[in-house]
């Protein structure tokens, strides 16, 4: 009789299917609980005739082994299974270290100029990149045939039009002074940043693309002296105050008289170097007294008010600054380029 019950057990064991840890628990303590069968079963074992505890004892083991066994085997598989649904990344390991980006060297540098004309009181004004005629050219002094028109090579959008006022990429950021001067009256202190586009070949020294940072102030009694000391003010800040400046004659169309300011060389400090050309200073900008016709062209009275303008490019002082020889790398997104600026504010 028993032993028929231990091999029905026996079967029943092996037949057992469990798909939580709780239904797994209900089937230990079943077979294996204080009050479970396992528990019965050996009180009965007592019972049993002399000549058959050999081979009821037997049956009694391989019924607690299979037990065991299959519990085992359920709790692995329901193991296997939570596994195989977790994330393969562990959530509760460290980070791995994040690399950071930063700051663009010519950003950097565009905030720099900025932030240091500010403190003389000029202020931010900006433009549209896509320009007309008018604002580039004639508003500026360039009459139609004026040879000075092909000083800079320009992107055209729209070209020939019949009115004469085509649609261009700005080729520089003057175009903002004349906005600004068509709808606002002196006094005007105004620094215009922007990107400008000019139809070149690619080199160390020169791209198509390229970003200037221009000034204009204009009000009553402005004189070449308050041009020349903004100027100075703005180079000792930027390069250092042993810096030196120098001011030769130049052309421009939108200011009279002219001028081409150098610095005195910031690697060899004035002593002649390969940078420099062994001449001890480097051109950084122009500037110049506003033409009376750029003022009249934008209703701005000559004979009340003067000023004068100046403008320079952007990857020139960020090549002076970071003594870099060449400024396609700019442009190019080489990260080993940029880390070099990282942290440098």
């Amino acid at each position: 009789m028993i032993k028929d019950i231990i091999l029905q057990h026996i079967e029943k064991v092996k037949n057992i299917s469990a798909t939580t840890k709780e239904e797994i628990e209900n089937a230990r303590i079943e077979y294996l609980g204080k009050k479970g069968v396992m528990n019965d079963l050996f009180a009965k074992f007592k019972e049993v005739a002399p000549e058959e505890r050999k081979e009821i004892g037997i049956l009694l083991n391989e019924l607690k082994n299979t037990v065991q066994n299959k519990i085992d085997t359920l709790k692995e598989t329901i193991a296997e299974q939570q596994e195989a649904l977790q994330p393969k990344e562990d959530f509760t390991k460290p980070a791995n270290a994040v690399s950071l980006g930063s700051i663009h060297p010519l950003t950097t540098v565009r905030k720099e100029i900025i932030d240091i004309f500010s403190r003389i009181g000029f202020t931010v004004a900006e433009g549209p990149e896509i320009e007309d005629d008018w604002h580039v050219f004639s508003a500026l002094n360039f009459p139609p045939e004026h040879p000075a028109r092909d000083m800079q090579d320009t992107f055209f959008v729209e070209n020939g039009r019949e009115d004469g006022n085509d649609v261009l990429l700005r080729t520089h950021t003057s175009s903002v002074q004349v906005r600004t001067m068509e709808r606002q009256q002196p006094p005007i202190r105004i620094i215009a940043p922007g990107r400008v586009f000019r139809n070149e070949a690619i080199s160390a020294r020169a791209h198509c693309i390229f970003h200037q940072i221009e000034g204009l102030y204009i009000d009553k009694n402005v004189s070449f002296a308050d041009l020349k000391q903004s100027l100075l003010y703005f180079v000792k800040e930027m390069f250092g105050t042993d810096t030196k400046i120098r001011l030769r004659p130049s052309y421009f169309p939108f200011t009279e008289p002219s001028a081409e300011m150098d610095i005195s060389c910031t690697i060899c400090k004035g002593e002649g170097c390969n940078i420099c050309k062994h001449t001890g200073w480097l051109e950084i900008l122009g500037c110049g007294m506003v033409d009376p016709n750029v003022l009249e062209a934008s209703g701005i009275d000559s004979k009340v008010y003067s000023g004068f303008a100046f403008g320079m490019g952007v990857e020139r002082i960020a090549m002076l600054k970071y003594d870099v020889k060449d400024l396609r790398q700019y442009f190019e997104n080489d990260i080993r380029f940029l880390n070099q600026f990282a942290g440098v504010i």
